[in-house]
């Protein structure tokens, strides 16, 4: 066996997502079931995990799946807790698409993270030792295909270890439907085609971890839950269904009756908080909440969140929910949260504005740079045509956005539930406040524009803070960025921009310098990146590069010389970006001499 360095460990470490772990910080206000709710359910789950093959036709897998808004990742969540605290759990997976890391949503990092799970439980030292050899072994492990993975990183290190009785019993996988295809490259796909990739990388999944749940020494249940979207049922219905138990959750459960519980409990709260009657509210109110949710257990939630976290008096706001219009389910079963959504959003100062910037920020990856979700301060500072815009716009809404704390700058926005991003995508369940495709567009445009027209946000910032947020502007640039300067780019202050990034470097409170000149080294190299090497570099390449080159001479920056501009000019762009740092550019030692850089830049770069 290879011998295991740190570095192994580290390597793992980089490939995996901590925050889709069921006890990561990320997941923290994540949804659980409310003490005393969906027993019949978890009792069944962890009487399967225990018991499982005493049955007649014992089953390696089962799928919980239900309709949105019926409690499955709540399920999952607390499920895992308790086989955490018995010794079952071996590891897990949630995905989300809506919240939480980027990574979340990505097959690449689902078998990483399951693997280091196995390396740090106590019971499976072995099975570690073997993981990180295999990493060892074969460091490109993980830009392998998912089947490939799991058998190197699980199922041999599994065949060739020693297990005690004491061994954990199950992986849960959760949210499988929100699984996402990354898109590599900058050609915009149609939405049939996103689909197609999405249940492509879900399938792929879906056939690793069947072949695993087959193979005899892999010792582990799997527990996956996911809406019943067509092509995971028809895995589950045609390629699956000898393995398979499922556990849809319907009325056989009593969502009503755990609702009731639920309602209780917080209405107790509220009651405490704010000295109301031990009679307040009446069993009918609740009575007719639970039946205005038609069995969806998101309903209740929002409502009570809406109802305790606003500014306004409890019996006002519950008189708010309790006067929508009761809806009919026959026809949409999704109505009376379509009601409850479009009255909160209604709550806010200005509801269209509020509603296109939840679909921005949450149904298009426009603001979303490499690999990551934006701290919420950056898209803040990056939506507000005028400083405080935010708080305006989001008054009222707490009930559905979680917003950090002002003196959070890392965090990002989540939504409390995936439920209002179909409600957000969907035009006929919200009517005059469906944004459409366009207006996201527009409206990222117009903003994209607007701040390097202005050289920065709306709101005032120190230089440091200002080199920060146009760092991180810089990163959309490989992303939808670049399309929006192709026009009207002389607009742009070039040399502004460069000596803002040149200032924060020299600011005493910076603590690294370097990743400004990387600011400037990326720009360069990114506006570049969409030129052919056969034909004139574009316009706005031309006129970037030349008044960077100007201006940061001026500020006694290294620059590159006449053959180094003539490699960039024949850079193939597919084969990766040739950065400035790999050459003789970079921010300078005190007291350097600027490089030469030739009399005809200009003519080097057209």
């Amino acid at each position: 066996m290879p011998r295991i360095t740190t570095t192994t460990m580290e390597e793992l470490r980089e490939h995996i997502t901590a925050g889709a772990m069921h006890n990561s910080a990320e997941r923290y206000d994540a949804p659980k079931c409310h003490p005393e709710t969906r027993v019949a359910v978890q009792d069944e789950l962890v009487d399967w995990i225990e018991n499982g093959d005493k049955e007649e036709e014992p089953k390696k897998i089962i799928w919980v799946t239900g309709p949105a808004g019926g409690g499955k990742t709540a399920i999952m969540g607390s499920t895992a807790e308790t086989c955490q605290k018995k010794g079952l759990l071996a590891c897990c997976f949630f995905f989300s698409s809506f919240t939480g890391s980027t990574n979340r949503r990505f097959k690449r990092c689902l078998v990483p993270t399951l693997a280091y799970q196995l390396v740090q439980h106590k019971a499976l030292g072995d099975v570690g030792e073997r993981i990180l050899s295999c990493v060892e072994h074969d460091p490109a492990i993980f830009e392998k295909q998912v089947e490939v993975q799991f058998n190197q990183l699980l199922l041999q290190p599994l065949r060739e270890s020693r297990r005690n009785t004491e061994s954990p019993k199950v992986i849960f996988i959760d949210g499988l439907d929100e699984c996402q295809a990354e898109q590599h490259g900058d050609i915009p796909r149609t939405p049939q085609e996103v689909s197609r990739a999405n249940e492509a990388d879900q399938k792929e999944i879906l056939h690793a971890l069947l072949k695993a749940a087959n193979d005899p020494s892999f010792p582990f249940r799997i527990i996956i839950a996911s809406r019943p979207e067509h092509s995971i049922q028809s895995f589950f219905n045609n390629i699956a269904p000898h393995t398979t138990r499922r556990i849809f959750l319907n009325d056989k459960y009593d969502p009503d009756a755990d609702m009731l519980l639920f309602l209780e409990a917080k209405f107790a709260e509220i009651r405490r908080e704010y000295q109301l009657s031990a009679s307040w509210p009446s069993s009918d109110v609740k009575q007719t909440l639970v039946e205005n949710a038609s069995g969806q257990f998101i309903y209740v939630a929002i409502a009570m969140r809406f109802i305790e976290r606003s500014s306004a008096p409890p019996q006002e706001l519950l008189d708010q929910v309790m006067a929508l219009r009761r809806q009919d389910v026959s026809a949409n079963p999704f109505a009376p949260l379509d009601a409850l959504y479009t009255h909160i959003l209604n709550s806010s100062p200005n509801p269209h504005l509020a509603a296109c910037w939840l679909s921005l920020t949450f149904t298009t990856t426009y603001l979303e740079g490499p690999n990551k979700k934006p701290p919420a301060r950056f898209t803040q500072l990056f939506l507000e045509s005028s400083p405080g815009e935010a708080s305006y716009v989001f008054r009222g809404l707490n009930s559905l956005v979680f917003v950090p704390p002002p003196d959070d700058h890392t965090s990002p926005y989540s939504l409390f539930h995936k439920s209002l991003t179909d409600f957000l995508r969907d035009p006929s369940r919200h009517g005059s406040l469906h944004v459409y495709a366009e207006d996201c567009h527009e409206l990222y445009a117009t903003r994209y524009l607007q701040i390097w027209k202005d050289k920065g946000p709306a709101t005032p910032l120190s230089a440091l803070e200002k080199g920060d947020f146009l760092h991180q502007l810089l990163e959309l640039a490989y992303s939808f960025g670049l399309r929006f300067m192709e026009q009207n780019f002389e607009m742009y202050d070039v040399a502004g921009w460069v000596r803002s990034q040149d200032e924060s470097t020299k600011h005493p409170n910076c603590e690294n310098p370097n990743r400004h000149a990387q600011c400037v080294q990326i720009l360069f190299s990114s506006v570049h990146s969409r030129c052919n090497w056969y034909q004139r570099c574009r316009p706005v390449c031309r006129y970037i590069r030349t008044e960077m080159l100007k201006e940061l001479q001026k500020l006694r920056w290294n620059v590159p010389g006449r053959l180094h501009l003539l490699r960039y000019r024949f850079h193939d762009p597919q084969r990766g970006t040739l950065t400035l740092r790999d050459r003789d550019a970079g921010f300078p030692p005190p007291n350097a001499t600027p490089s030469t850089f030739g009399r005809d830049i200009k003519e080097l770069l057209e």
